[in-house]
């Protein structure tokens, strides 16, 4: 008995490529796979936000993502070449950033994103 037993394992796992392909094509068509839930809005730091009308000068009018408001703001400085030359931390106000960051000169990097959120709603 132990034999047999023995000879069927062997049987089942090691299978040749088709045989198993023969197998699969007789058992039938499989069941499709259950259907997702609907997606949601998007929330949090992916909603869309409206932006400022003194932002808006600078990124533009659609509403973004914070992310996406972030990084327009990165491609109009690095375009302008608003970054300081000595320190690269700080950035440097043109007279559209100068609006956005509340008549400051200069502010650092890491105040952008503080910056950013008092033009958005």
């Amino acid at each position: 008995m132990a034999k047999a037993a023995k000879k069927i394992v062997t049987e089942t796992a090691i299978q040749s490529p088709k045989k198993l392909a023969a197998k699969t094509a007789t058992e039938g068509p499989k069941k499709a796979a259950p259907k997702k839930a609907p997606v949601k809005a998007k929330a949090g730091l992916m909603a869309p936000v409206t932006v400022s009308q003194v932002l808006a000068k600078v990124i533009g009018t659609e509403p973004s993502s914070r992310p996406q408001i972030v990084k327009k703001m990165w491609d109009y400085i690095k375009q302008n070449d608003l970054q300081d030359k000595n320190n690269r931390r700080m950035i440097n106000a043109d007279e559209n950033l100068k609006k956005v960051f509340d008549g400051k000169e200069q502010i650092s990097m890491f105040e952008l994103a503080k910056v950013i959120s008092n033009h958005v709603k």
